[in-house]
């Protein structure tokens, strides 16, 4: 590792470190120095990007930019070691639910110990409530604290325990693939209406609506869309807890990079974690928040690019194959981060569609809408016919047709949260950066 870093850096005596073709470079333990000393330039993406675009910044003014995301990351599972009685009671666990949201015990069967270890995937439905209730909506009641039910048939008899996270000594959020280099935008481009993950109603065709998922300029990984400053064992949040990155995830490409995370549930915060309900089932949302620290100035170059420059793909539905593309300005610029609700305008009704099909079960008639809750979606914006809810959720031209964002499956106000949570604790010194232990090859 040293042998690589003094083939592209001279060393001078102030420590400061030179590229070979001229501008100055830093070192994490740089870094980490004026982080201690209370010296540290940081700035969230958001702050960063204005910045940037009133061109007010330089490489050597930043030390590090806070950035972050938080969207329906389907690449979600925990993995639970739940005390269910005393030991001698069962040899094996055979099967295993966790308020009826089916999980997987093993790999190790804990023989004899009363003791069950279990994966939990995000996207697992409840047997009961398949449509309502999920393994994201399960990840974030234990962070609540709530106490949830946990059934074990083993051996011909069934085992039943009501226990809370304190309960569980290890109890790990890992990410198979999570933190796309953005996403893209869908639609329907033949008539009738299509149920996915992707909607929540159904989506409209043709061409009649669009539903769009990722964080745009803040989004960590098009932040460092090479890989440059994060690599494996790089320290992030992951809900608000401490975590580090595994390795790049499943379907990760030199294009569309994603990661693998993993961090302890125990220190999750969880409104920056639950289930949402798409037209399709439960989906579940996680979120994750990395440092960059302005190394060079290529990596500040990286960092310069805002929405308008980070292209959105739109694909069709029916094969998911991209046939044009926009940029996320037109989702995030000039648009509504946060959906307003506008109780004078609320009518009674036999039904209300949003309380009936809010996908995280936020609005609740005569209470509002709960902050905690609320994804900030959209979905209530289309949902309700007396206009109670205001949010301008932005348009993409298509064919020299406007089409009208009706979802978003990405929450930048909760990110743009995320990622001033990460700054605080580093001026506060409760988060340093880590150097990667290897490259994301």
């Amino acid at each position: 590792m040293l042998l690589r870093r003094l083939s592209v850096t001279i060393y001078t005596r102030d420590r400061g470190r030179k590229s070979v073709g001229g501008g100055k470079l830093k070192t994490i333990e740089d870094i980490n120095e004026k982080i201690e000393s209370g010296k540290a330039v940081v700035l969230t993406a958001r702050e960063f990007k204005e910045r940037v675009r009133k061109k007010k910044t330089r490489a050597e003014d930043v030390d590090v930019v806070t950035t972050a995301t938080c969207g329906l990351m389907s690449g979600t599972a925990a993995i639970l070691s739940i005390p269910i009685t005393r030991g001698g009671k069962f040899e094996r666990a055979d099967e295993v639910w966790i308020n009826d949201v089916p999980a997987f015990p093993g790999p190790c069967p804990n023989e004899r110990l009363g003791i069950v270890d279990v994966i939990v995937y995000g996207t697992a439905r409840s047997e009961s409530k398949p449509q309502e209730y999920g393994g994201g909506h399960l990840f974030r009641e234990l962070v609540e604290g709530k106490r949830v039910e946990v059934k074990v048939k083993a051996d011909g008899k069934v085992f039943r325990k009501k226990v809370t996270i304190s309960e569980l000594g290890f109890a790990k959020l890992l990410t198979t693939r999570s933190s796309f280099r953005n996403y893209m935008g869908f639609l329907n481009t033949k008539k009738g209406k299509v149920k996915s993950i992707f909607s929540v109603m159904g989506l409209r065709g043709p061409y009649e609506e669009i539903s769009v998922s990722g964080c745009g300029e803040i989004n960590p990984l098009e932040n460092d869309p090479h890989l440059q400053t994060i690599g494996v064992g790089t320290k992030v949040l992951v809900n608000g807890a401490v975590g580090y990155v595994l390795s790049k995830g499943t379907r990760s490409s030199v294009q569309r990079p994603n990661l693998s995370v993993v961090a302890d549930m125990h220190g999750m915060s969880p409104e920056l974690m639950g289930g949402f309900v798409t037209s399709s089932g439960p989906e579940c949302v996680t979120s994750i928040a990395i440092p960059i620290p302005v190394l060079d100035e290529k990596i500040f170059s990286n960092l310069e690019k805002t929405d308008e420059e980070v292209g959105l793909p739109i694909a069709d539905i029916h094969d998911r194959v991209p046939f044009t593309e926009s940029d996320y300005g037109k989702v995030w610029k000039n648009t509504d981060l946060k959906i307003r609700f506008n109780p004078r305008k609320c009518q009674e009704h036999e039904v209300c569609e949003v309380q009936k099909y809010c996908p995280t079960k936020a609005f609740r008639k005569g209470e509002g809408i709960d902050e905690s809750k609320c994804f900030n979606c959209g979905a209530c914006v289309r949902l309700c016919p007396n206009g109670a809810f205001e949010g301008n959720l932005g348009r993409i031209e298509i064919g020299g047709k406007e089409i009208p964002i009706t979802l978003r499956q990405s929450n930048r106000e909760r990110a743009e949260e995320l990622a001033s949570m990460l700054k605080r604790m580093i001026i506060r010194r409760k988060f340093l950066l880590a150097n990667p232990v290897a490259r994301l090859e």
